[in-house]
């Protein structure tokens, strides 16, 4: 993620992505309110996908030091050096089956979403996606890739791992103060539980959602 986010004393703050953002006045508004990373979905199913147009619309707008996030859902290869020809994504996510060499193909730091299933276990997972920047930890729903809006029992994950944590899955302003005070993940990211409608969000919920989940510092 963008910001080295500690306080005075060397505690941490989790950082931010605003995923799911679909047009330039979201991004520069998450951003202003102290967003490290917006996520934008390169997934047609998905209500909140962009156009390259979209994508190149956002980014220009975005003040430096924010992180952009592309996320493909097992995209071809092909569609994915067409994005990255066109528009600055700093870090892929993948949200589907890749394996790890077709994640590590492109040239670009990577993160990869795992969906806990009952049967996940995160350290073979880390260990597996050794080169990712960084795992995200997503609830499961059948048939569903991402941005289902479910929480999963976050007790799941190991208090020690080997990757990076970003925490997703059903986040809102309400409980990612909890989450954070438990889980303690190097980043979280949010989407649906700071939207006023499916692809755009409130301006307010984005402000307090990043607001709650900085507020609580980490050794």
């Amino acid at each position: 993620m963008a910001a080295d986010s500690c306080d005075k004393i060397g505690r941490m703050q989790a950082r931010v992505k605003i995923c799911g953002i679909t047009q330039a006045e979201d991004a520069v508004v998450a951003a202003e309110a102290g967003a490290d990373a917006i996520g934008l979905v390169f997934y047609d199913p998905s209500p909140r996908a962009v156009t390259i147009a979209q994508a190149q619309q956002v980014v220009q707008a975005l003040p430096p030091f924010v992180t952009t996030v592309g996320l493909f859902v097992n995209a071809e290869r092909e569609r994915i050096e067409a994005v990255l020809q066109q528009v600055s994504l700093d870090l892929l996510q993948f949200h589907g089956a890749e394996t790890p060499a077709f994640c590590e193909a492109f040239q670009r730091p990577w993160m990869k979403a795992i969906r806990m299933k009952p049967d996940v276990d995160l350290q073979q997972e880390a260990e597996r996606y050794s080169h990712a920047a960084a795992l995200l930890v997503d609830a499961y729903q059948a048939g569903v890739p991402g941005g289902t809006g479910e929480t999963f029992d976050w007790a799941r994950i190991p208090s020690q791992l080997s990757k990076p944590l970003v925490l997703a899955g059903g986040l809102t302003v309400d409980n990612v103060q909890q989450a954070v005070t438990q889980v303690k993940p190097w980043a979280v990211d949010v989407s649906g539980g700071v939207e006023q409608s499916k692809g755009f969000k409130s301006h307010s919920k984005v402000a307090q959602f990043i607001e709650n989940a900085k507020r609580v510092p980490f050794e």
